[in-house]
């Protein structure tokens, strides 16, 4: 049996698991739409959160950042974990409290205003639609490789996977898909990271085998160490060193751990549980599931850097391993021989040999069946050729994308079929379980806070939820836009654009309205705006108008803007607010009832408005 049959079998079996439950939990009104009904017991919650919370970022792209960047991919690793955290004690208990829907519903009843829920609603659809354009970038990855097919092709096959069971279903049909969801990755994470490290350092468990020894081929030294050699003989820099800068480490990291906790989509996840009581059960859940993947993350990363470089770097293109061509058919990987002795050489900046390379030059990827010309998609040797991965500064002849190395692992370890079918799986089912929470994020601001609380009111429940799948269907075509013209190639740079928009708009409004009683809509309104703008502003200049690296604001990236913007969230709300009338009286008594975590009594709505 061919590994590409067996990916298809367990990735067939793993679909029609899927759909199958995806029906079966059909939403037939707009509370099972919505929130499931708000019966999902804690275990399943916590289960379809991990699953929910656990992204293509997550899954494909930050241990693909941890074998690239080392030390500096820890900026991933401490921030989503860590805003977890903050979500889960400054966030969802209280919002649960208050019983609500959706972000925009706390917001437009707190702030006592339309215009406050109507901003609140942009702001949603800013953050989940920069989300779920990583989220179909990842879908695209993970099925070009599949078929064989461009990114394009796979973005496409993707997202009419995701919108028919996201619309069919609802919150109810995405809880226990994603339930299923998370067991497949969770057992495609772990046990290739387990074969690994047990062909690597003779260790079981892979997080062991991290700070263990490296012995593979007979040697036994410090696996870190060994790493950090092949890094620094290659011409990098050490494994374990840090190349960012303390500041935009430090705002990097801000940004993401804020933006976990405004997090539309995440933060409605707790609606589906019955009480207060259950939402903090349910998140002790979700932090042990997550905890599974994220210690797993920095194995995978750093195994497959030591795979990748004892398997190419140094061999003869025509001795290749079978694999390396799969992955230059869909452009995940390329070859230029700079100096014409037919082997394929990995090296960095650091590294100086003498000699003439001819830089293959061209106008962007070309990939086959594309309008290139045959010259500009193969070499002399027959491999195939990437535009503009050639750079002459320095001699490495190999170029892969980050997001690839956790596909390519098992490839490159030499691992049984199953294992690879199981990794191809679970790759599938991280990409489709966001993108399908997202989709829905974005669906019920359009349908319930957009529609149904300011258009529209007398909007029936059958209305409603029309409305909401062809907002749906709206949102995932401009998401497979973007997914096949991302802001980023690189799937977390992508989502952690989104953090810092979280970061800057939801995460101070929605802390000010549990916490103070003084801030007013007047701040709020203020507040959000002027952080999603100076944020979005930051990130468009850099990413599509041109900006370059040397205008940075104290060399901060666009990925830690964020962490700025809600500073700037902060002091206009806090200021704003000071300057301008005091909330009412019953505004100020609904902040204090949610603060008593005494079942899910909901909050009084009011029918204030500027």
């Amino acid at each position: 049996m061919s590994q590409n049959l067996l990916n298809f079998i367990f990735i067939g079996l793993s679909f029609a698991l899927y759909i199958t439950i995806a029906f079966r939990s059909r939403a037939g009104s707009t509370k099972e739409y919505y929130t499931a009904g708000g019966g999902v017991s804690p275990f399943a919650n916590g289960m379809a959160t991990a699953a929910d919370w656990m992204s293509a970022a997550t899954f494909i792209s930050m241990a693909g950042a941890v074998a690239i960047s080392g030390y500096d991919a820890s900026r991933f690793l401490m921030g989503w974990t860590g805003g977890f955290v903050l979500l889960t004690v400054l966030m969802v208990p209280y919002l649960r409290k208050f019983n609500k829907a959706t972000v925009p519903d706390f917001i437009g009843d707190r702030y006592y205003s339309r215009l406050a829920r109507a901003v609140a609603v942009v702001c949603a659809i800013f953050i989940c639609m920069t989300y779920i354009m990583g989220q179909m970038r990842g879908v695209g990855v993970v099925f070009s490789q599949l078929f064989g097919i461009g990114i394009p092709a796979g973005v496409l096959v993707g997202a009419g996977i995701v919108f028919f069971y996201a619309g069919l279903g609802g919150m109810k049909g995405i809880t226990y898909t994603q339930v299923a969801q998370y067991c497949v990755m969770a057992f495609s994470y772990t046990i290739p990271a387990i074969f690994i490290a047990m062909a690597l350092t003779g260790n079981v468990i892979p997080q062991l085998g991290l700070i263990g020894q490296f012995t593979a081929g007979g040697e036994a030294v410090p696996f870190l160490e060994k790493l950090n050699r092949i890094n620094t003989e290659l011409g990098f820099s050490e494994y374990t060193s840090g190349k960012l800068s303390p500041i935009n480490m430090f705002c990097i990291t801000a940004a993401l751990m804020c933006g976990t906790a405004g997090l539309p989509h995440v933060i409605v996840r707790f609606f589906t549980v019955k009480d207060v009581r259950a939402v903090r059960k349910s998140a002790c859940w979700t932090l042990g599931f997550i905890a599974v993947i994220y210690l797993t993350a920095p194995t995978i990363g750093a195994f497959s850097r030591v795979n990748l470089i004892q398997k190419l770097n140094g061999t003869s293109y025509a001795e290749a391993p079978s694999w390396f061509a799969d992955f230059e058919k869909t452009g995940q990987m390329a070859w230029v021989d700079k100096n014409g002795d037919g082997r394929i050489q990995y090296f960095g900046p650091g590294k100086s040999e003498a000699g003439t390379y001819s830089v293959f030059q061209g106008k962007g990827p070309t990939y086959p069946g594309s309008d290139a010309p045959e010259s500009q998609l193969t070499g002399v040797h027959g491999q195939r050729l990437l535009a503009n991965k050639a750079d002459d500064s320095n001699p490495n002849e190999l170029w892969f994308g980050n997001d690839i190395m956790v596909m390519a692992n098992p490839y490159m370890a030499g691992l049984p079929m199953w294992v690879t079918a199981l990794l191809m799986a679970g790759c599938i089912a991280a990409a489709l379980s966001t993108a399908a929470g997202l989709l829905l994020v974005l669906s019920t601001s359009i349908s319930h806070d957009l529609m149904k609380k300011i258009i529209k009111p007398d909007l029936s429940d059958r209305e409603e939820v029309a409305y909401a799948r062809v907002a749906s269907f709206v949102a995932l075509a401009v998401a497979a836009y973007f997914g096949i013209n991302p802001p980023s190639a690189f799937i977390a740079k992508t989502v952690a654009f989104a953090f810092g928009l979280a970061a800057s708009s939801f995460f101070p409004t929605l802390l000010m309205g549990i916490f103070s009683s003084r801030v007013n809509r007047a701040g709020g309104i203020a507040g959000m705006i002027a952080g999603i703008t100076f944020t979005s502003a930051y990130i468009v200049y850099f990413q599509f108008l041109g900006g370059t690296s040397d205008q940075y604001f104290f060399g901060i990236t666009p990925e830690g803007i964020g962490c700025l913007g809600m500073l700037i969230n902060f002091a206009v709300t806090g200021m704003v607010s000071a300057v301008t009338a005091r909330p009412p009286e019953a505004i100020r008594e609904m902040v204090d009832n949610i603060h008593i975590p005494t079942g899910a009594g909901a909050a009084k709505e009011h029918d204030f408005e500027i």
